[in-house]
């Protein structure tokens, strides 16, 4: 549908802010601890793009997660990873990660820029209900050629998670029953595609402009333009419509099922209790925090 009514509004806008995180990785925060729970069932966005290699090279280090699942989208660059499910290999250009850390998993990301020290690309964190903190963590390594590329109206989109046009991307059975798209519109394109109602829906532009909104006519609005760095959550309804200014625009559109849980969060472990917090640093600091053997890789 495509009439007005059905149309999300922009409901918030926030730019990226710049911080430090990992051994000294400079990147840019698009959202999180702050602005929780705005973007229910997603916590939090890092746009690590760069091409200052001793601002990204130092990496993240072995470190924990429980209750969580974190999504990794290559650009440009190379993540090495390595976890305590004994999986091992290197995230490249165009490829995604989508790891459920369930209940507890040990890991590390290694940057590399590309021959011109370049990198770039993005780490989402999706809650889990409580049902599921528990749960036996998953590993999902997807190559860039498993990413299906599909023209749709004015747009080109890469689908990870979600389905366009029939087409599915490569992850699925996520509880929070996840769309993630990497959509580039043609320039002044007009692009507007269903959501689920009731779902949480965001867009994160990182190249040219993008229009988001509704007119009487059914068109994204000319002054609702967003640049690079700009979050733009959108209210309930039935389609988000989009349009690329005169040099196009790219972006993130990303969707999920509410949680609407309680949200108990310190640094890379999220439960829904502070006394499951407290339990969770006490595993890691005594060595009882992994519970799982090796091997979970689908």
């Amino acid at each position: 549908m495509t009439t007005t009514r059905s149309m999300r509004p922009v409901t918030t806008v926030l730019h990226a802010r710049p911080t430090v995180e990992g051994a000294g990785v400079h990147l840019k925060r698009a959202f999180g601890f702050s602005d929780v729970p705005l973007f229910d069932p997603f916590l939090m966005l890092d746009d690590f793009r760069g091409d200052t290699p001793e601002q990204y090279r130092a990496g993240f280090p072995w470190h924990p997660h429980r209750g969580i699942e974190t999504i990794t989208y290559l650009l440009e660059g190379e993540v090495e990873h390595g976890d305590s499910m004994g999986n091992r290999g290197v995230i490249g250009p165009g490829c995604a990660q989508w790891m459920t850390a369930g209940s507890g998993i040990v890991h590390q990301e290694m940057p590399a820029g590309d021959e011109h020290g370049r990198m770039g690309g993005f780490q989402l964190w999706a809650n889990l209900p409580a049902v599921e903190k528990m749960r036996d963590p998953r590993y999902c390594g997807v190559e860039a050629e498993e990413i299906p590329i599909v023209e749709d109206g004015d747009a080109v989109v890469r689908v990870l998670a979600g389905s366009i046009a029939g087409v599915s991307g490569p992850v699925n059975d996520i509880v929070i029953d996840p769309e993630y798209l990497d959509v580039s519109l043609r320039p002044a394109g007009v692009w507007t595609h269903p959501t689920t109602p009731g779902h949480t829906v965001f867009a994160y532009v990182f190249a040219g402009s993008v229009c988001f909104g509704e007119t009487p006519t059914g068109l994204a609005a000319d002054g609702a333009c967003f640049g690079d760095g700009s979050v733009v959550l959108f209210g309930d309804g039935e389609s988000v419509v989009a349009r690329g200014t005169a040099d196009g625009g790219r972006f993130l559109l990303v969707s999920g099922k509410p949680i609407g849980e309680p949200i108990a969060w310190r640094g890379p472990i999220v439960m829904n209790t502070d006394d499951e917090l407290r339990q969770a640093f006490e595993e890691y600091r005594d060595g009882s925090f992994v519970k799982h053997d090796a091997g979970g890789r689908s």
